[in-house]
């Protein structure tokens, strides 16, 4: 079995390094350095390589604006459908910068309060208690996730069962609450630090009434069509998408198809889908007022602190906070069936990476550093 298994890797290896020589590149805009994307395909490939990864798109920003996508590997095996810069991929938790992106812009407008309750908002979702004591939940903890709403499994998560008597009731980010509303708080809020997807539902659903617009149709209004995101859309499976990208996945060694699961009832919290080009389109956003002013954008960028102990976390109002070799670098990862992404940005450098990737084993934080790193020792 062991012989089996060496040669089965040696095969991949083989049939990766195959398919990479012979996937095209897409939208190399002229001009660009021959060195840098020479040491860009040579991290994308040996992370292909090393992870079994099957398709990987890649975006580069520079002096704020995108300055290159390339694809590597296929967006479908079988079909041997090679990934282009048309290829979509899901963002997955990325989203959650939309939704964080649309309160922002509520917020700068006076139209949503970031001391108020959800509630006042949304009084679908069900008043709470933690420790036998009532509880507030407020549009900022959503936004930093303090609000102690679970996740998937970090407690009860609660459905709501009902007849809705519509094709598609989960369209409605207000409906979508029932896939959690009723479940019990994980903490009191503002006491922790507690990552969570339906949290941000209930921020789409507070977006969608202070806005008084669907949420979906926000995220358009707002953010897409200002940035030319044209490819992006809601991954809504009733809806024939072209050049979606299918999923893989590791099972007993053995890389197969994932499961095609509906994440139309996450919107707000994961479910968004285009290709790599509009999501480095909308990290250029996050570096320019095109969508919100430099002092928002600022105020997001900041880490929050917890009311117990006032320690300071690695989350904004939206934004994963961190710093890379001294230089300030926000943005977000997202995971999910089909789709490893992320998004990260270095705001004083205008300069960017974005990632998709349709393997769910990939892990792409050292390859997202190595490419920032580049890009920084291509200014200097």
């Amino acid at each position: 079995m062991q012989i089996l298994n060496a040669v089965g890797r040696t095969c991949f290896a083989l049939f990766v390094t195959l398919v990479l020589a012979a996937a095209p590149a897409a939208g190399q805009t002229a001009g660009s350095s021959n060195d840098l994307m020479s040491d860009v395909d040579a991290a994308a490939k040996k992370t292909m390589e090393d992870q079994r990864l099957v398709g990987l798109a890649i975006a580069l920003i520079q002096e704020g604006k995108v300055s290159q996508v390339k694809g590597y590997g296929f967006q479908d095996r079988e079909a041997s459908v090679p990934v282009t810069d048309k290829t979509m991929f899901r963002w997955a938790s990325i989203s959650k910068l939309v939704t964080a992106v649309l309160a922002m812009q509520l917020v700068n407008a006076g139209e949503l309060d970031l001391n108020a309750d959800v509630r006042s908002l949304v009084p679908e979702f069900p008043a709470k208690e933690f420790g036998g004591e009532k509880m507030t939940v407020t549009i900022r903890d959503l936004l930093c996730h303090q609000g102690g709403i679970v996740h998937y499994s970090n407690g009860r998560v609660v459905r709501t069962q009902q007849d809705y008597g519509l094709e598609h009731p989960f369209e409605d980010v207000v409906l979508a609450l029932d896939r959690f509303r009723e479940s019990p708080l994980v903490n009191a809020p503002g006491q922790r630090f507690s990552y969570t997807t339906h949290g941000y539902m209930l921020l789409g659903a507070a977006v969608q009434r202070a806005g008084k617009q669907k949420f979906a149709l926000q995220g358009k209004k707002r953010i897409f069509e200002p940035l030319g995101m044209t490819s992006m859309q809601p991954d809504y499976q009733w809806i024939e998408i072209d050049n979606r990208a299918v999923g893989y996945r590791l099972r007993r060694g053995e890389v197969v198809r994932s499961t095609n699961t509906d994440v139309s009832w996450k919107l707000a919290g994961g479910g968004f889908i285009s290709n790599v080009g509009d999501l480095a389109r909308f990290g250029t956003g996050l570096m320019s007022e095109d969508v919100l002013p430099e002092s928002v954008l600022q105020r997001m960028k900041t880490p929050q602190k917890t009311t117990q102990g006032g320690r300071a976390t690695r989350y904004g109002l939206g934004f994963n906070v961190r710093e890379l070799d001294g230089h300030e670098c926000v943005g977000h990862t997202g995971s999910q069936e089909k789709a490893k992404t992320a998004l990260f940005v270095l705001p004083e450098r205008k300069l960017g990476v974005a990632i998709m990737c349709n393997s769910e084993n990939a892990s792409l934080g050292s390859l997202t550093n190595e490419l920032l790193r580049l890009l920084v020792a291509q200014e200097e």
